[in-house]
């Protein structure tokens, strides 16, 4: 798979325990070259009641980009636009 990217992205996946989506997130940004850190949103308060059924909340370079599935179109072209 070609890399879209010429620098390292911060890449923060809220997330859950058991959340299917949120394995696919994962697995779908590493395809793309992206490593993600995964926070559990259940530990956290504010986390679980800012996200609630909303995981998986993907952001990328502090801009919340994706809630639930990713759009990898969408994603390409993000990446794509750092160069």
């Amino acid at each position: 798979m070609l890399r879209w990217f010429c620098r390292k992205h911060e890449v923060i996946v809220y997330s859950r325990e058991g959340c299917h989506l949120c394995h696919e997130a994962v697995e779908v940004l590493a395809r793309h070259g992206l490593a993600a850190r995964q926070i559990d949103i259940d530990s956290q308060p504010d986390l679980r009641q800012r996200f609630h059924e909303w995981v998986p909340v993907v952001v990328i370079d502090g801009v919340e980009r994706f809630r639930g599935r990713i759009d990898e179109v969408l994603l390409r072209r993000l990446l794509r636009s750092d160069r």
